[in-house]
């Protein structure tokens, strides 16, 4: 899609969603949760949120966040079960309702982003792991670690935890922590092989994990360009060695623009973002996909709100 169609579609972008007869209604900074018996219908808009604020929208970026999530699970459903049960729309799953854990399990693969920020600060140590000493900016980890950080209500902000704190406070038990950590590191193993067969590199990512009874299942999102960090693979090395920022496809640009741009990590009141930014982030979301799943998207300008009501209405979901 070409940058003017980019801007002209920022006045129809998907902000608010009212679907009331969907049922109990839970909204978040991306998603709109409505609930239905056992089962979920994930409306995901294009919220752009940073630094826990909802800021703005950006054309397209609920389609290219949900049609990419299900392009993984469909990949990984050989890893671990996943929630969902139906796409009646591009911006729409139906999914199984899970008891979900109130953590966020993020696994690393470079110190780079918010933890390379925590280390600057020195409030890296919260995670309770031991990290190599001297150690730079995008560099490898040996392994794949762990950060978890706490599943915040809309509004509040997520906190790191370590594994020992999850457990003395109870939030996970200690079986299904290992199994959830288990499950994790292959869904993040699984998408950087991936990732490296299409020319980028899965830096790091974050998951969510439910239960129903005793099953576990992955929930929420996986692998998307809000979730997770990608890098352009064949420019790492020369980057890396130079000191450069490394070329990303991911909502880190944002992150990066407003401390950057505007000097804003959260505290405050968010900047207005220029629709060349907007716009901008768009691009590199839909490029995303395109290089992930070797497919461009074929979008369909226009009411996005007005195209989900008319799909799940032809689907029984809305009357």
């Amino acid at each position: 899609m070409t940058t003017s169609a980019l801007h002209a579609q920022l006045t129809q972008t998907l902000g608010r969603v009212h679907l009331p007869s969907l049922g109990e209604h839970y909204q978040g900074k991306v998603r709109d949760t409505y609930r239905q018996g056992d089962r979920l219908v994930l409306v995901t808009s294009d919220r752009l949120s940073a630094f826990d604020h909802v800021l703005t929208t950006i054309p397209f970026k609920g389609e290219v966040l949900n049609r990419l999530a299900h392009f993984w699970f469909e990949r990984t459903r050989h890893i671990v079960p996943n929630h969902v049960l139906d796409m009646p729309d591009p911006n729409v799953i139906v999914a199984r309702a899970c008891q979900p854990f109130a953590v966020e399990v993020v696994v690393r693969g470079y110190l780079t982003g918010s933890l390379w920020r925590d280390m600057q600060k020195g409030t890296h140590t919260a995670y309770g792991v031991a990290f190599p000493e001297g150690m730079r900016k995008d560099e490898s980890f040996p392994e794949p670690i762990f950060t978890p950080s706490t599943k915040a209500q809309y509004g509040q902000h997520d906190e790191p935890i370590s594994e020992k704190e999850i457990l003395a406070r109870g939030l996970v038990s200690a079986r299904d922590w290992a199994r959830i950590t288990e499950a994790a590191r292959g869904l993040f193993l699984e998408g950087q092989k991936w990732a490296r067969t299409r020319g980028l590199i899965l830096v790091d990512t974050k998951y969510e994990f439910g239960k129903v009874g005793d099953d576990l299942y992955v929930i929420d999102e996986i692998h998307t360009p809000d979730s997770s960090r990608y890098w352009v693979a064949d420019e790492y090395e020369a980057r890396f060695a130079k000191g450069e920022d490394q070329r990303m496809l991911d909502k880190e640009n944002i992150r990066q623009w407003l401390i950057r741009e505007r000097g804003f990590q959260g505290h405050g009141t968010p900047p207005a973002i220029p629709d060349d930014v907007r716009v901008s982030l768009a691009e590199k979301y839909l490029a995303a996909y395109a290089q992930l799943t070797g497919t461009p998207l074929a979008l369909e300008p226009g009411d996005v709100h007005a195209r989900i009501e008319k799909n799940l209405k032809a689907r029984g979901y809305l009357k």
